[in-house]
């Protein structure tokens, strides 16, 4: 039976989770700023302590790949690798926006499109569009939100529209077919590890002298881009 502990460092939130052939056994999140260089490792002992195993028992790592926050993915890219290699399991890489979709589309009907975004800079999201089986509807993108995006999409489906960069999106996309649900939703370990599981099982890992997160945009200056 698989048993894998999933980080995601991809915004502010510190999120560590550990899953056995995809069921959820412990989770631990922090939302505070900056918190992620000082506590992810902690936050990884004690949740496989809490659930009553030892790193050694781990089949796998999972991370959060992106896209995000520059500084977050480098942190916990950087941590996942670690384990990996000290621990001599394999690594998972999974991408935020397709496991913040798995948080909802139980809760809509097959003919629902769901678009994860985070926020990026001023009216600029990094977002993707999947269908209710998590298909590809538009790929990974950074993309500047105005009042034609998604226009074609929406003239044939309802758009759930997720995440922080959803909530700033709000006033632009006005469509009668955007959905905006009530409760927040931000990236989370608990559904990366979902993801894991089907991965592992599938035999799909990194490489982990080559692997790099997904941030799409370049890193400039000192200022961590998203």
């Amino acid at each position: 039976m698989s048993l894998i502990i999933s980080i995601d460092t991809s915004t502010k939130v510190c999120s560590v989770a550990l899953h056995q052939e995809g069921k959820l056994l412990a989770l631990n999140e922090l939302f505070a700023e900056k918190s992620h260089s000082g506590m992810l490792t902690t936050l990884v002992e004690n949740v496989v302590k809490h659930a009553g195993f030892s790193l050694n028992d781990l089949d796998a790592i999972a991370v959060a790949k992106g896209p995000g926050s520059y500084t977050g993915l480098r942190i916990g890219v950087s941590t996942a690798k670690g384990l990996c290699f000290a621990l001599d399991k394999p690594l998972i890489g999974i991408n935020t926006l397709e496991a913040m979709a798995l948080q909802l589309k139980d809760f809509f009907s097959e003919k629902h499109l769901f678009c994860p975004m985070i926020d990026a800079r001023r009216m600029e999201v990094f977002c993707a569009v999947y269908d209710n089986h998590l298909n590809v509807i538009q790929k990974t993108e950074a993309k500047v939100i105005d009042e034609n995006a998604y226009a074609e999409l929406l003239t044939e489906n309802p758009v759930v529209f997720l995440g922080d960069g959803a909530a700033k999106c709000k006033e632009k996309l006005t469509h009668p077919n955007c959905i905006f649900p009530e409760t927040a939703v931000y990236p989370s370990a608990k559904t990366i590890g979902v993801l894991a599981n089907k991965a592992f099982r599938m035999g799909q890992f990194e490489d982990l002298v080559t692997f790099e997160p997904f941030y799409l945009k370049d890193f400039v200056g000192t200022v961590p881009k998203k």
